[in-house]
């Protein structure tokens, strides 16, 4: 049995759409404002993210010993023995120690800035004659610029540089997840 209106069938998937799309966009909000306050405060943002890091290193040292006991000959089971450790061991570092282990990841987030930086210099001297390849070069220098800066203020670039950065992250998230979530409520929109 045909419907005579084409759209009727539309109206259950428009609803679910619309609902989808509020909660797309109640999530932006709230990614919008943990932005917001990571940025505002990115010393208390590091330290969160510190903390998280042990958890997640403990879980995974934690994995690391289950999946030791799940056979492979000794050898495996060794190996995955002391990755477990050390895992479990930095985890409690960063736990115990969270301004030391801030610290610690400020500098690991330089270094790792600082080669993404080189690969960008490079890869930009391959692509050279092709369109667009001097944004490369606009790009590189400015993670050069953003690593520098993060590795020659060390230790004082702990307290802001990793909150700074999770904040604007998140910021973008949040108001890219807003831009969706509205996208999606206009096509409805237009849709009925």
């Amino acid at each position: 049995m045909a419907t005579e209106n084409p759209t009727e069938g539309l109206r259950g998937a428009g609803t679910i759409i619309k609902k989808a799309s509020g909660w797309f966009i109640a999530m932006a909000v709230v990614f919008i404002l943990l932005g917001m306050m990571a940025i505002i405060e990115p010393g208390i943002a590091g330290l969160a993210v510190t903390i998280l890091v042990g958890w997640v290193l403990i879980f995974g040292g934690g994995a690391h010993l289950v999946a030791a006991f799940s056979g492979g000959g000794a050898g495996r089971v060794i190996w995955q023995i002391l990755i477990g450790i050390v895992y479990i061991v930095g985890g409690l570092y960063f736990l115990t120690h969270p301004l030391l282990g801030l610290g610690t990841l400020t500098l690991l987030l330089a270094v790792i800035i600082l080669m993404e930086a080189v690969f960008e210099i490079i890869a930009y001297f391959r692509m050279r004659g092709q369109g667009g390849s001097g944004w490369l070069l606009v790009n590189a220098l400015i993670t050069l610029l953003l690593g520098g800066l993060i590795w020659f203020h060390w230790p004082s670039s702990s307290v802001w540089a990793i909150g700074i950065l999770v904040g604007v992250n998140l910021l973008m998230t949040g108001f890219s997840r807003l831009m969706f979530g509205l996208a999606a409520r206009k096509l409805v929109s237009h849709a009925a």
